[in-house]
């Protein structure tokens, strides 16, 4: 599968890690654009490349990965996604800890106003529950593997998402739909930074 990330940092690094050790190709992209990237593509070997925003959403899988603020300028201009898939690893965070703010999108949860953004793509929410330092570990533990919720609308592109993870080695866990199961999953839900692990 080729991978696209829009943003660069500890979560799509994390990712990209898994993906390319599992075979499988990785644009990365920031708003440097891809000349900051070369150190990065470089250690991560051949299966890396740097590109643009639009080249890294032409992806057959897409993982947005930016701060919330950055999100608007992320994702604006790209073309249509025609059913691609996006995977939403932000959080609500308008201000980052140690006074951090969390944004108040009224009755939409942060996923359902991540797919307002992006026509055409199916969005499932994922990894913004867990801290960096666990997607960039080895999911698998003595005691089980990582768990790995997954909230969206298309049960599809829920078993694509749960079936490239659970090759990483997590244990992916549906919880639904970006209403209810996002909610579950954003800051301040019962999900939210819960590291848990499943035993098989």
């Amino acid at each position: 599968m080729k991978i696209g990330t829009l943003g660069a940092g500890i979560v799509a690094q994390a990712v990209a890690r898994h993906a390319i050790g599992h075979g499988h190709e990785v644009v990365l992209s920031n708003r440097r654009g891809p000349a900051s990237l070369a150190g990065l593509v470089e250690g991560l070997g051949p299966l890396a490349s740097a590109g643009t925003a639009e080249e890294a959403a032409a992806a057959e899988l897409v993982l947005l990965a930016v701060n919330w603020t950055q999100v608007p300028d992320a994702v604006a201009g790209l073309p249509a996604f025609d059913g691609r898939i996006v995977i939403d690893a932000t959080n609500q965070f308008t201000s980052l800890p140690p006074h951090a703010e969390i944004a108040d999108l009224g009755e939409l949860t942060g996923s359902e106003y991540i797919a307002s953004l992006l026509p055409g793509a199916r969005v499932v929410k994922a990894f913004n529950t867990l801290y960096g330092q666990y997607i960039a570990a080895d999911p698998r533990h003595d005691a089980g593997r990582q768990i790995l919720f997954l909230a969206g609308e298309d049960a599809a592109a829920k078993d694509i998402v749960g079936e490239l993870t659970a090759g990483f080695g997590f244990a992916p866990v549906d919880v639904g739909g970006l209403r209810d199961g996002g909610r579950l999953m954003q800051l301040g839900g019962p999900l939210s930074g819960l590291h848990a692990l499943r035993q098989d």
